[in-house]
């Protein structure tokens, strides 16, 4: 985390940064939250959102950072209409251009067309916001609705904008990704393997512009030797009945995540003997756009006879997390390639738990070997393969020593890779250098 100390006062001439979200802040983005809190300590950076607050589950801190972000929602509909109307009667022509830019495309469902839609509406009020707020820069850290949003205001505005890719925005893609792509001043990755699938992507728009930048700690540092899981020799259930070793996975009820694969795992576990625990921490709303699984997952649970041995709670805030990371042994995150071709990069739970220690059993999918490297700092099994990923968990188990060596080393790859200081200035570099070639290359 970037501290205050550093942050006042900003030196002149640096680009001031729009950052387009649909909420700001959101309670499963706390890596986006982190984010821009810092990048706020070392440039001009106004958060706008296209929807209004949704403060659920957020963070005593989230909550701290609403009163500076301009949001929009349904309250500003008269004024996002009345301003979509003066510009069609000042530039109908050039009006009618973005909309079959923007909007003129197959897209993949009526939800999807409703964001992007939404967000064209929004990008032209904001066309003229980003002016009167002296915007030189809009960053769009989602190539969906956000990016929508961003690239029609800036068009309007006369300004670059930018944006990321990342797990599931690549494939399936939405049918305007090629174009932003080549719109987009530079775009960011934020791990290595999807660096490659961006710079591939189409006919390689991104290619020679994709910079990769991960993402940073979310979570305070363990500030003693006593907030490190200890999967010692007292805890192997073989030499002590009394103690279950405690698993945990956390996530969005989200079809990519492979917990109903974990589930079947426990069984397996179950099976052989062995006395564990699992919390499956997490949930699903269609209302909060993060899937709606939660009944399948209970009802597998329930049919397996897992009901003592899988503890679902539900939801947790972010503030709730590092307790919850304390209290357990290993970290298990099953992730699966949907059959859409959807899937995640490297969920931030997985960096949570390796920042705190935890042994970590994970998939081989998409980036999570990058960080999940089998034998170092856990271990990784194929996708969609329960009698492997029990057999993962079960080694851990009963080598606790070798649990705890492979958490260390977790630990120290966490605070490496994912150093908050150090990756806001290579964001922050990244975002002035590449506006002054922008600037140069205007004047030229």
């Amino acid at each position: 985390m970037i501290k205050d100390t550093l942050s006042p006062p900003l030196p002149a001439g640096l680009p001031h940064i729009a950052c387009i979200l649909l909420w700001y802040p959101l309670f499963t983005q706390p890596f986006i939250f982190r984010e821009i809190e810092n990048l706020k300590h070392c440039l001009p950076l106004t958060v706008y959102a296209l929807y209004d607050k949704n403060l659920r589950h957020c963070s005593k801190e989230m909550h701290a950072a609403t009163d500076t972000t301009r949001t929009f929602g349904i309250k500003a509909l008269p004024t996002l209409l009345l301003e979509t109307l003066r510009f069609f009667l000042t530039h109908p022509l050039r009006l009618c251009r973005l909309y079959r830019r923007t909007l003129g495309r197959r897209w993949n469902s009526l939800e999807v067309f409703a964001e992007n839609l939404w967000a064209f509406v929004v990008g032209i009020r904001l066309g003229r916001l980003l002016r009167e707020d002296g915007i030189d820069m809009v960053y769009a850290p989602w190539p969906r609705g956000t990016a929508t949003a961003a690239w029609t205001a800036a068009t309007l505005a006369g300004i670059p904008f930018t944006t990321s890719a990342r797990g599931d925005n690549l494939e399936p893609a939405d049918p305007d990704l090629s174009d932003k792509l080549t719109a987009a001043l530079f775009v960011r990755a934020n791990n290595a393997a999807d660096k490659k699938r961006i710079e591939c992507f189409d006919k390689g728009q991104a290619k020679g512009k994709t910079a990769l930048v991960y993402n940073s700690l979310t979570l305070p540092a363990q500030i003693s030797e006593t907030d490190v899981p200890a999967l010692a020799p007292a805890r192997n259930p073989a030499q002590n009945p009394e103690g279950s070793v405690r698993l945990l996975s956390i996530g969005r009820f989200d079809v990519t995540k492979g917990f109903d694969v974990l589930i079947r795992a426990c069984a397996l576990l179950r099976d052989r003997g062995i006395d564990f625990t699992l919390t499956l921490a997490g949930g699903g709303s269609v209302r909060m756009g993060i899937g709606n699984m939660t009944d399948t997952l209970k009802n597998l649970r329930a049919e397996l006879r897992l009901t003592n041995h899988i503890h679902m709670p539900g939801m947790l805030s972010h503030d709730e997390l590092p307790d919850t990371l304390r209290a357990h042994d290993i970290f298990v995150a099953p992730c699966i390639i949907h059959a859409s071709g959807r899937r995640d990069g490297i969920p931030n739970t997985v960096i949570e738990a390796m920042s705190y220690s935890m042994p970590i059993v994970s998939t081989t999918v998409n980036a999570l070997p990058e960080v999940v490297r089998n034998g170092r700092t856990g271990l990784t099994v194929p996708p969609n393969d329960p009698e492997a990923l029990a057999q993962a968990i079960d080694y851990l188990i009963r080598n606790p020593l070798d649990a705890r060596r492979m958490g260390d080393n977790a630990n120290a790859l966490a605070t490496k890779l994912f150093n908050s200081e150090r990756n806001t200035k290579r964001l922050t570099n990244l975002f002035v250098t590449r506006y002054a070639l922008w600037e140069k290359t205007c004047a030229e």
